[in-house]
């Protein structure tokens, strides 16, 4: 057997094997349970790196579970996009697990390991999934296991915001069945290659349903990517759940943003009648004005926000909105931009809630407030890594964002209403910088008078992980040229939706 032809299914079996063995020994072989948790997580970077290498030149790897060609049997695609986001997802999912054994927050619960890995299956089975179907199965995996994720450590604002969480999504897994079934009964499959074909074939007097469908799928993957005004569950959410998850939960809401970029080039294309509206027509002009919205509540959100974590939720909404503005372009060149933001927002969001946990950790009872409290040990290296991860976030040189949003502004100036999108952009940059700024003086540069100073920290192995991030954003400034090379690649083979479709429906590899 060569290994090498089953990659593909390596990223989604391996926390599949890994949750269970670290349930079965989490109370009596705890630190076995912690190493095989490590070891998996560490084993699917070396799996997203090998397909990276392997689909690097062009090449689509379509994986036919049981041998069960596509449209008839569960299929996993494997192109660039697919590749960028498992190996983002492995070194965002190690640093955050890595943070959360440092910091010992793991042991607030008995799951926390289970569930992580269950979390990375259900991520990994959705970047790689070439079946709208299977997509449902894998968003609802990770749901489920973010749920668990969400609430560990307990309390009663994890679960007052667990209930809203929960209630959202299963509004939002309800709908996403009712398109699968429309879509079903018109086109007689849910292979995404297979689709993309039979969907121009849909008779004119279904093409009202088709478009139905279409928008169903669209607010669907809209609530996953917290777009407004589908974003209001995202902040509580987030700014009350464990550093580290939140941390990994930057990724969640890309995962909205990567279904967007499958589905609709590949489905809802030109030539698919009254539904390719999504693509080009008007659906594009309400997406682009939601994309806009978002940017502006998100920086705004930034600006007055209450306590650092609330800060970096906030930044992943204006994040959110500034990659969609480019998204909704559904061109080339603004999509090559919007993948390396992509990869610049996830990593400079999940760097936020990191560092809003190293300074909560030495406030004693202030925590994350954004208010000035006493003076306290280790503050010179905290404020250094919180305006590191500010720089990132709001988009300043020397780090990654500002050339992502340098490819953002260059890439918009074909697309109608630009200097709209430029003067959002660059608005919504000078608020977040000033926020930024607001907070980091209250936190670390003022004190209050007479307020008692926390003990000193034993440790400061907190320390890492945010550096971890901050130097990986520091890499992406550093290798922007490869990297936007590979997003520019990825964006065109994106929107080469016949040569995805003959790989997968071949189960050949195509370049």
């Amino acid at each position: 057997m060569n290994l090498a032809d089953h990659l593909p299914i390596l990223p989604v079996a391996l926390p599949t094997l890994a949750a269970p063995a670290a349930l079965l020994l989490m109370r009596r072989r705890r630190g076995l349970a912690v190493g095989i948790a490590f070891a998996a997580s560490l084993l699917q970077l070396a799996a997203a790196l090998a397909l990276l290498g392997q689909v690097s030149g062009g090449t689509i790897l379509a994986y036919a579970l049981g041998d069960w060609l596509a449209p008839f049997g569960i299929v996993l695609v494997a192109d660039r996009l697919a590749a960028l986001m498992l190996v983002l997802t492995a070194c965002l999912a190690l640093i955050a697990l890595l943070h959360a054994v440092l910091t010992r927050s793991d042991r607030k619960g008995w799951h926390f390991h289970p569930l992580f890995q269950f979390q990375l299956m259900g991520l990994n089975g959705a970047f790689l999934t070439g079946d709208l179907f299977n997509l449902f199965v894998f968003f609802e995996v990770l749901l489920i296991a973010s749920y668990g994720l969400m609430l560990h450590g307990q309390g009663a604002a994890r679960l007052k915001a667990g209930v809203q969480y929960v209630v959202v999504n299963l509004v939002g897994s309800a709908l996403f069945l009712i398109a699968l079934g429309i879509l079903y009964a018109l086109t007689g499959t849910l292979n995404m290659a297979d689709m993309g074909l039979r969907v121009a074939e849909v008779a004119p007097a279904d093409q009202g349903l088709l478009r139905i469908a279409a928008l169903l799928l669209a607010s669907v993957f809209a609530l996953k990517a917290a777009l407004v005004p589908l974003h209001l569950w995202l902040v509580r959410t987030y700014a009350v759940s464990t550093p580290a998850v939140a941390a990994l939960f930057a990724i969640m809401t890309k995962v909205g943003v990567y279904s967007l970029i499958r589905v609709v080039p590949q489905v809802f294309g030109a030539d698919a009648g009254a539904a390719a509206w999504l693509g080009a027509g008007s659906g594009a002009e309400w997406l682009w004005l939601a994309a806009l919205a978002g940017a502006c509540i998100g920086f705004a959100g930034v600006f007055t926000a209450r306590s650092m974590a609330e800060q970096a939720a906030y930044s992943v909404i204006g994040s959110t909105g500034t990659l969609m503005i480019a998204v909704a372009g559904w061109s080339a060149e603004t999509l090559g931009a919007a993948l390396y933001y992509l990869v610049h927002s996830t990593l400079a969001g999940a760097a936020l809630f990191l560092v809003a946990d190293v300074a909560a950790r030495r406030r004693g009872s202030y925590g994350d407030a954004a208010s000035p409290g006493p003076a306290f040990a280790g503050r010179g290296a905290a404020a250094i890594l919180f305006m590191a991860a500010a720089i990132a976030a709001a988009g300043l040189p020397p780090l990654s964002g500002f050339i992502g949003k340098l490819l953002i502004l260059k890439s918009v100036t074909t697309q109608p209403g630009w200097g709209w999108a430029w003067g959002v952009i660059l608005a919504t940059t000078l608020f977040g910088v000033i926020g930024f700024a607001r907070v980091g003086s209250a936190v670390f540069w003022k004190e209050t008078e007479g307020a008692e100073a926390p003990p000193t920290p034993a440790t400061r192995t907190d320390l890492i992980a945010p550096a971890l991030l901050l130097s990986l954003l520091a890499a992406l400034a550093a290798g922007a040229g490869p990297a936007t090379a590979y997003t520019a690649a990825a964006a065109a083979q994106i929107f080469d939706a016949p040569a995805s479709a003959a790989a997968v429906l071949t189960g050949e590899p195509a370049s």
